[in-house]
């Protein structure tokens, strides 16, 4: 197959990365392998279908915040139907471990006829390493992008209400 390029002058070039159309790393970083291509497809059709089970199918359940990444999962699939979109950011690794970060877009729309629509997107970083044949999700942070609608963010500050001591007054 022909590779087709743009020939654009060098500062049009520059320029347009300047500006922001055109990011950096879409044009110059080789795309991820393919069977990491799948597994992030993977994850995120699961999740776009309503089934959580496969969403954590290959995330290690003694990963740091799995309880609550299953928590918000299952949440945010029964109360929303939810549509994703990956792009990869970075891949760095061997084929035994690696590190891949995506730019992860969330569209979540509650199950409610006149519910909310809620838009999320941020950058999530896996830490993969291979069992044998298939990767499996060591690290997924941050958690919080899959949070079911309505739950107050991890970060949130939240006041603890506590009753002041007892006033005591010496005995006369």
């Amino acid at each position: 197959m022909p590779v087709i390029a743009l020939e654009l002058p060098r500062r049009r070039f520059l320029a347009t990365l300047g500006a922001g159309l055109v990011p950096a790393a879409a044009l110059f970083a080789d795309p991820p392998p393919e069977h990491i291509v799948a597994l992030f497809s993977a994850m995120a059709t699961a999740l776009s279908e309503s089934n959580p089970a496969a969403f954590l199918k290959p995330i290690d359940r003694g990963m740091k915040d799995y309880q609550k990444l299953e928590t918000y999962v299952r949440a945010l699939t029964t109360q929303a139907e939810v549509s994703c979109s990956i792009e990869f950011l970075k891949d760095e690794g061997d084929e035994a471990q690696r590190v891949v970060t995506v730019d992860w877009f969330l569209e979540i729309s509650s199950r409610q006829d006149s519910g909310p629509l809620e838009r999320r997107r941020e950058n999530v970083t896996c830490q993969l390493t291979r069992n044998k044949k298939s990767w499996t999700v060591m690290s997924l942070q941050p958690v919080e992008l899959f949070r079911p609608p309505g739950a107050a963010p991890a970060t949130a500050a939240r006041s603890v209400h506590t009753r002041p001591p007892a006033l005591r007054t010496p005995p006369a």
